[in-house]
């Protein structure tokens, strides 16, 4: 019978799942198994009821995690036929409320560019160097790990796209701005060149730590509070003013390299009087009852 080992083989190839989200699901599954003391894949909705009341204790976000692994374990199997039934209704629906993410407003960001453009003036490189990943974190919604770890392959010749991979070794193309190009051109003038690495440092390229570093710096400089400032709080607003921009969910599941939808829809919270508008005016029977 199917099993974990081949729901994790699932997750890994057809989802990209991340070395660290294949090990948490693992040890979630083994232990459920364990405190079941029966086959994972045969338990029945009485058993998965019993070991629901046997997470009680736990905190509701541990117990949430716990829970989805099974009901996304439960759903391959009957997707693979090997189950009939999905019995994950028996399970708890413990309460939890995902933290909505930090963003900056468009003045904040324009006050973060204003001042790392005034300090590129000089066309010192390491001045270069931070407005052009300040363009790629914002103007492309990359994560830390992708933008300090891209290659200097990536960067295309004429293309507008950066070729980068993501989490679970995912590539995707990324679009680049026009004044994002033109500051990676500068970057690249300036930049070492006995290096395979966008980013260069003396032991390869640049660490995340060190990102973080230079970003609190520049808020500091930019008079805004610098814990405020990060390369993951750049990325939420790259989504935040897309979405209020007007882009497609699905079309921004695919800038950020999400695997789920479900991770997407974090935004939606920050833009939902546009969406409600949206209904309101582009429903056809919105439309229709505004021509009565």
């Amino acid at each position: 019978m199917t099993g974990i080992d081949d729901f994790l083989a699932m997750l890994a190839t057809e989802r990209g799942a991340a070395r660290n989200t294949l090990l948490a699901y693992g040890r979630d599954l083994r232990q459920a198994e364990e405190m079941a003391g029966s086959e994972l894949a045969s338990l029945s909705a009485a058993q998965l009821a019993k070991l629901g009341q046997g997470w009680s204790s736990l905190a509701p976000s541990t117990m949430a995690r716990k829970i989805s692994a099974l009901r996304q374990f439960y759903g391959f199997l009957v997707d693979e036929g090997e189950r009939e039934d999905d019995p994950t209704h028996a399970l708890p629906r413990p309460a939890t409320r995902r933290p909505l993410p930090k963003i900056l407003s468009h003045d904040q960001v324009e006050v973060l560019f204003q001042c790392a453009e005034a300090g590129a003036e000089s066309d010192r490189p390491e001045a270069v160097r931070l407005l052009t990943m300040l363009e790629l974190l914002y103007g492309s919604g990359l994560r830390a790990t992708e933008l300090v770890s891209l290659p200097l392959s990536a960067v295309p010749r004429d293309e507008p796209f950066l070729t980068v991979t993501g989490k679970g070794g995912q590539a995707r193309l990324v679009p680049i701005s026009s004044r994002a190009k033109k500051v990676l051109s500068r970057w690249l003038a300036v930049r070492p060149a006995d290096s395979r690495w966008l980013f260069p440092s003396r032991s390869g390229h640049l660490t995340r730590i060190r990102l973080f570093q230079l970003l609190k710096d520049l808020a500091a400089r930019a008079d805004l509070p610098p814990e405020k400032l990060s390369p993951h709080v750049l990325r939420h607003a790259f989504a935040t003013h897309l979405l209020e921009g007007g882009a497609d969910l699905r079309a921004l599941q695919t800038l950020l390299g999400h695997a789920d939808i479900a991770t997407t829809q974090i935004y939606t919270h920050v833009d939902a009087a546009r969406l409600v508008k949206l209904v309101n005016e582009r429903h056809p029977l919105a439309r229709a009852r505004a021509s009565d």
